[in-house]
């Protein structure tokens, strides 16, 4: 029987840390090679970790909530019939030349992937030590309900921190098991830490709490107090592409409102032809057809600017960007090959790309790799916006409300469907004639979708 480490893994993409969301066991369980142990958030994803062995949790390192970086490690397990690690390894390397260890498909740091040092103890958790000796045989066979029951204890008598706060206070060399929380049920706020700092009023136990000049500015309302969230997961990886796409790519929109009355009246009638179970069009499939077939005539807003190379690099297929709002912030999963999709096969990708986005399920792999994307803010009730441009694109293009209301038809005035579409475009890759001329045919087809004869 030995303890083996298992580290956060490489899950691809570019990803150096994630967030742990959950833990699926605790110590003292039994665990099976697959078996689903913990679910961490990416700034892409929600993402399952599966167990690397068959055997017992002997140690969860990390709480849920905290920020771990690939190669930090997140639980021990012992191992029936594994070798002993020898005296003196560090923490959480073992002798992967002479026995590799089982590692699952897409899982796993890289081979070339720097060691990270162990995670430093945390106030109320067992000390990691500097180096480990096979676990005796008595802890082992210690009960499972037990262990489950010391873990918990040394959770709950953590001090209770957020994680900015929590490094926050390493900065600044406090100790948070010393400091009094002033916030909801006990919790440590940065206001205490700064309270720390310059020398606040001690309580009985040593600890420091706020002074009195610096609570008297809380609200006295209930309910009405700051809320402050912290920026990671997929709200910290949006702020930083959309910061990336404003100031490093020079945008432009241009507008077109048109009168969509006979797409309107199409997708009515398509909708009444799809069978039971079968993913219905609706305006957003019909506009990514229409899209992908002005592609065809204005390749170059298809297209990506390689700085390294100096090159603007047109994409030979259309992998369609579909912004989808989630609970847990923008995704944008791509549907690969748009532009070879039926219209049925279209709906039925989109559908199933934004159940899997809104309930967290999505593959890092499949948030990367759009060459454009579509963003719907009609669903909101909104007539139009500025999209920014995705980073790696080179447009965006925005749908707006469909509105009932008077518009001039046949020579006279008519109720009719009217949209606003807005195109955002990198102005170093597509000038305003070629973000115009793109416009105007997808505008074409969604007033006439007859017209789309003349781009088959």
């Amino acid at each position: 029987m030995a303890v083996k480490d298992f580290a956060l893994p490489d899950l691809g993409e570019g990803l150096t840390e994630s967030e742990l969301v959950s833990w699926k066991v605790a110590v003292g369980d039994s665990v099976h090679l697959n078996q689903i142990i913990a679910e961490v958030e990416t700034a892409k994803a929600l993402v399952e970790l599966p167990a690397p062995y068959d055997g017992r949790v002997s140690r969860l390192y990390v709480e849920p909530g905290v920020t771990v970086a690939v190669g930090e490690p997140l639980v021990a397990f012992e191992v029936a019939g594994a070798e002993p690690e020898p005296a003196g390894a560090p923490d959480g390397a073992d002798d992967r030349a002479d026995a590799p260890e089982p590692t699952l498909v897409g899982y796993g740091a890289r081979p070339d992937a720097t060691t990270r040092p162990a995670r430093r103890a945390r106030p109320g958790l067992a000390p990691a030590e500097p180096t480990r000796e096979a676990a005796p045989a008595r802890e082992t066979a210690a009960a499972p309900a037990a262990a489950q029951a010391a873990t918990a204890t040394a959770l709950a008598e953590r001090p209770r921190a957020t994680p900015p706060v929590r490094k926050l206070a390493r900065e600044r060399g406090i100790d948070l098991s010393a400091v009094t929380g002033t916030g909801a049920r006990g919790l440590i706020t940065r206001q205490d830490l700064d309270a720390v700092a310059t020398g606040g009023p001690a309580s009985a136990d040593g600890s420091r709490r706020l002074p009195v000049s610096a609570t008297a500015t809380a609200p006295a309302t209930p309910g009405r107090g700051d809320v402050r969230i912290p920026i990671r997961g997929v709200r910290k990886a949006t702020a930083e592409a959309m910061v990336r796409s404003a100031f490093s790519a020079p945008q432009a929109t241009v507008f077109l409102t048109v009168d969509v009355t006979a797409t309107s009246e199409l997708v009515d009638r398509l909708r009444a032809r799809t069978a039971d179970g079968e993913a219905r069009p609706g305006l957003l499939t019909v506009v990514a057809k229409a899209l992908c077939l002005a592609i065809r005539r204005t390749p170059e807003v298809n297209a990506r600017w390689d700085d390294d190379a100096q090159e603007i690099v047109q994409s030979g297929a259309v992998h369609l960007g579909i912004a989808a709002a989630t609970p847990r912030g923008l995704l944008v999963p791509v549907v690969r090959d748009a532009d070879l999709l039926p219209l049925a096969d279209l709906a039925g990708a989109i559908r199933t790309l934004a159940e899997t986005a809104r309930s967290g399920r999505t593959a890092p792999a499949d948030l990367s790799g759009s060459t454009i994307t579509i963003t719907n803010v009609g669903v909101f009730g909104v007539d139009a916006g500025t999209p920014i441009v995705t980073p790696g694109e080179a447009a965006i293009l925005a749908l707006g409300a469909v509105r009932r209301q008077p518009w001039e038809h046949d020579g006279g005035i008519a109720l009719r469907d009217v949209l606003t579409l807005a195109l955002s475009f990198d102005h170093r890759i597509v000038d305003g004639q070629q973000a115009s001329v793109l416009l105007a045919d997808l505008g074409r087809i969604l007033h006439d979708p007859g017209s789309v004869l003349a781009f088959v």
